[in-house]
């Protein structure tokens, strides 16, 4: 799994990562972004990864930062930090006093991955037991980031967006439909989601920048 923000710190790649934790770091100091999900419009438009390399640079800029699997139907983020996703998100929920976060190898970073797959995730997303999760999150760390499910594919990331302090949808050069976009964008302001912004994955490499950083 690529975590370039690790193998390539400084790479153009990492350094939009950077751009991208500053610019939520400051999107509102009057009501500022600490619970974040991380979703797209369609699959494999590089969510995941956005999120994983999200987290990435907010510990590396000394914020203690929780990632946690809300893709509770195809989780993936265990496999980018090779640790066991058997007991993760669903058992926080579903049991008291437990809160089963893992160490990811990088400071500041720890890692909540999906545990079992629930037979509907959206009931449990939107029950009361993950509002508390939620808040227990927020209260243990300066930045909680959530990777959701896509949008227009199940109602998850628009139940789980509604909970938190806002939503980034992520989008990819060359394969993400307008359509779908927008459809995303309108399912989301529908349920009064607040969407603090969009971020563009796999972007043509601009050759003059990359020889800035050579």
């Amino acid at each position: 799994m690529n975590l370039i923000t690790l193998t390539d710190p400084r790479s153009p790649v990492s350094e939009a990562y950077r751009t991208l934790r500053t610019n939520l770091s400051f999107y509102s100091l009057d009501n500022p972004v600490k619970t974040l999900v991380v979703t797209s419009a369609e699959p494999n438009e590089g969510k995941t990864t956005t999120a994983a390399n999200l987290a990435v640079t907010m510990a590396q800029a000394g914020n203690k930062t929780i990632l946690v699997d809300c893709d509770l139907r195809r989780p993936s983020l265990h496999e980018y930090f090779d640790v066991s996703s058997k007991i993760g998100f669903t058992e926080a929920v579903l049991q008291d006093d437990m809160l089963p976060l893992q160490e990811t190898g990088v400071e500041n970073l720890r890692l909540l991955t999906s545990g079992a797959k629930p037979p509907n995730p959206a009931d449990l997303l939107g029950s009361r037991k993950t509002d508390e999760l939620i808040k227990l999150l927020g209260e243990s760390a300066d930045f909680v980031i959530f990777d959701a499910p896509p949008v227009i594919v199940v109602t998850d990331a628009v139940v789980l967006g509604a909970k938190v302090d806002g939503v980034l949808l992520v989008l990819q050069a060359g394969k993400s439909r307008r359509d779908h976009a927008e459809r995303a964008k309108h399912i989301l302001e529908q349920a009064k989601v607040r969407i603090v912004g969009a971020t563009l994955t796999n972007a043509p490499k601009d050759d003059s920048i990359e020889s800035y950083y050579g």
